[in-house]
């Protein structure tokens, strides 16, 4: 009589469990996803708030109508993005001082088909919705590295001279994955079960 792979069933149990706990997981964040979603587009609503000068940004008030002053523009920076319209092009974020000695502002002021420009704007009031700033951090980074508390950033509702105005942001462009992420850990699971069954199978019709 065969002898019954006790530890290798035990270790392959243990990793069906393992994907079987990941979607259950999965789920549990589609369902808090969803609230959080609600969240952001019951902000895009709400009356103006005042700009917080420091992150984290709360949930509460990300895609809340705001405004600050920008005192002078300490530097610009640029990277991809889109207009109003969902035409791609440059987007230029205004690096401001808001004080001697205050936190400052990012505002990101409009798109440009050009890169490397310097917008002709140096300061004034900006009226926007707020976000955080862009996250450029790789997978790996996000996983195991430190990184920053994001800071927030005002989108501006309108652009500055030469610039056009940027695309509003859009709690619904946010992904909710964790369906699809769910589904995969359980198809995993599946199918290692099956596998697993069927290599007992065949190591019993061997023997």
């Amino acid at each position: 009589m065969p002898r019954f792979p006790v530890i290798s069933t035990i270790i392959v149990a243990l990793a069906v469990a393992t994907m079987i706990g990941l979607g259950i997981w999965q789920l549990q964040r589609k369902g808090e996803k969803e609230a959080l979603l609600a969240l952001y587009a019951a902000n895009a609503t709400k009356p103006a708030m005042a700009f917080p000068e420091i992150g984290p940004v709360s949930d509460d008030a990300l895609f809340r109508q705001s405004s600050a002053t920008c005192m002078k523009v300490v530097e610009w920076r640029s990277q991809s993005g889109r207009d109003n319209t969902g035409k791609p092009g440059i987007l230029y974020i205004a690096e401001c001082q808001t004080g001697a000695d205050g936190p400052g502002l990012l505002a990101a002021m409009g798109v440009a088909d050009r890169p490397n420009l310097k917008p002709d704007w140096n300061g004034g009031i900006v009226s926007g919705m707020i976000v955080t700033e862009p996250d450029h951090y790789s997978f790996l980074e996000r996983a195991f590295g430190v990184i920053p508390t994001p800071n927030p950033m005002l989108v501006s509702a309108n652009a500055v001279s030469g610039l056009r105005t940027p695309a509003k942001p859009d709690p619904a462009g946010i992904s909710n994955n964790h369906l699809s992420y769910a589904l995969q850990w359980f198809f995993f699971a599946a199918a290692a079960s099956v596998i697993y069954v069927l290599a007992l199978r065949k190591r019993q019709a061997k023997n």
